[in-house]
């Protein structure tokens, strides 16, 4: 296990990369034009991405970004 020391300033910053990200993916993932091995890793990245999200916002936040149990995620 590894430990992470930040300020509030830097968990600011990561929350806001980390949503950023996963909004982009979860645009990403509705466009047709992608193939469904990309999808498939882009999912892979969104579920990691998700779970470092969970460790820097409250359950609220979280709930926003929650993976669709559906076809798409």
């Amino acid at each position: 296990m590894l430990g992470l020391l930040i300020n509030e300033m830097e968990q600011k910053e990561i929350e806001y990369l980390l949503k950023r990200e996963l909004e982009e993916l979860l645009f990403d993932l509705e466009d047709s034009r992608i193939d469904q091995k990309m999808k498939e890793a882009m999912r892979v990245r969104y579920h990691k991405l998700f779970q470092l999200l969970r460790r820097v916002v409250n359950e609220q936040e979280c709930l926003k970004y929650m993976p669709k149990q559906t076809e798409n995620l």
